[in-house]
C-alpha cells in the first residue's frame, strides 16, 4: 500500500494547481482512511481544498491519468523519497508545511546526518569568504553536515570549503535537480550530485520561480539543527531562512561585520534580537552539541 501512496504523491507533485499543503491534506486523509489511494480528481479537489486553480489541476490530473504507462516511465526517471520513508529527515518532518516529497541526486544517506546550515550574501566579500574558511573545517570535523542553497556567494563557498576539507554537504535548490541555477554554480552542483547530495521538492523540468526560493529556505532551516548567517543586508533573503529557523525552535548564529558596512546590517539585527554572536567554531559547537540526535 505504501507503494501506491508513493505513486499518488508523485502524481500530485507533478500536477499543476495543487500545493504542498494540499498534498499533505490528501496524505492525511489517505492515512486516516486505511491508506486509501483510489481518489477521483473531484475528491482530491475537495480534500486538498483547491479553489482558484481547480481547472488547472483538473486538466493536469487528466493529462497524467489518460496514459498510466507514460506516468510510470516519468516516475521512474526520478529519484525521490516521501515523508513516509524512514530516511526522511527527522527534524524536517517537525516543521509546518514540511515537503511531502523530496527529489534528489547523490548520496541520500546524508539525510541521516546532523546538519547545520550556512547562508549569506550572494555578493560575498573577502571578509565573508574568510569567515567561512575559518568556521567550517572544525565544524565538519565534528561530524556535522553543511546545508546551503547552492546560490552564488556564501552558499557556494560553504559547499566548496566543506568538500575541500572532506566533509559532507547538502544543496537544497529551487528548481528540478536536472536544472542548474544560477549557472555560475552549475559546476559545484554537478560535483555535489556525484559526490554529495542535492535535493529539491520540485520535479525534473521545473525552472526557477521567484516564490520557489522562500519555499526552499524553509527546507534549509527545517532540516538543520541551527543556521549560521554570514553577511546579510536588512532585506536579505537569508533573513527569511533565519526567521524560519527561529520559528522552528532552532539555533540561529550570526557573524558580526563592519558596523559601517550595510552588508552586515541584517546580521547585526539578528544579534540584537537574540541570535548568538559568532566569531569562532566553538560558538556554534557548544550550542549544537545539546541538540544532536
Amino acid at each position: 500500500m505504501e507503494e501506491k501512496q508513493q505513486a499518488l504523491l508523485f502524481k500530485l507533485a507533478i500536477c499543476n494547481g495543487i500545493g504542498n499543503l494540499g498534498m499533505l491534506k490528501v496524505l492525511d486523509f489517505s492515512m486516516r482512511y486505511n491508506n486509501s489511494t483510489d481518489f477521483s480528481k473531484e475528491e482530491i479537489i475537495q480534500i486538498a481544498g483547491i479553489t482558484t486553480y481547480q481547472k488547472l489541476f483538473s486538466e493536469s490530473w487528466d493529462f497524467w491519468s489518460k496514459d498510466p504507462e507514460k506516468l510510470a516511465v516519468y516516475q521512474h526517471s526520478h529519484r525521490f523519497i516521501t515523508i513516509l520513508d524512514p530516511i526522511y529527515p527527522y527534524y524536517l518532518k517537525q516543521i509546518y508545511n514540511c515537503p511531502v516529497i523530496l527529489f534528489y541526486k547523490g548520496n541520500i544517506e546524508l539525510l541521516k546526518q546532523n546538519c547545520l546550515s550556512f547562508i549569506g550574501a550572494r555578493a560575498a566579500s573577502v571578509y565573508g569568504i574568510n569567515v567561512v574558511r575559518q568556521l567550517i573545517p572544525e565544524i565538519v570535523s565534528n561530524n556535522l553536515t553543511i546545508v546551503s542553497g547552492l546560490a552564488k556567494g556564501i552558499d557556494s563557498v560553504s559547499h566548496q570549503i566543506t568538500m575541500q576539507h572532506g566533509g559532507n554537504t547538502i544543496g537544497v535548490i529551487g528548481t528540478g535537480v536536472d536544472s542548474c541555477y544560477p549557472k555560475e554554480t552549475a559546476h559545484i552542483q554537478r560535483k555535489m550530485m556525484e559526490e554529495q547530495l542535492v535535493i529539491s521538492e520540485y520535479p525534473n523540468g521545473t525552472g526557477p520561480r521567484k516564490y520557489h526560493f522562500p519555499m526552499r529556505n524553509r527546507i534549509i532551516a527545517g532540516m538543520s539543527l541551527g543556521t549560521c548567517v554570514i553577511e546579510a543586508r536588512k532585506k536579505s533573503g537569508s533573513l527569511i531562512t533565519a526567521q524560519a529557523a527561529l520559528e522552528y525552535g532552532r539555533e540561529v548564529f550570526a557573524v558580526p561585520g563592519n558596523v559601517f558596512d550595510s552588508q552586515s546590517d541584517g546580521c547585526h539585527g539578528l544579534i540584537q534580537d537574540g541570535a548568538k554572536c559568532t566569531i569562532c567554531p566553538q560558538d556554534i559547537l557548544e550550542e549544537i552539541q545539546f541538540f544532536t540526535i
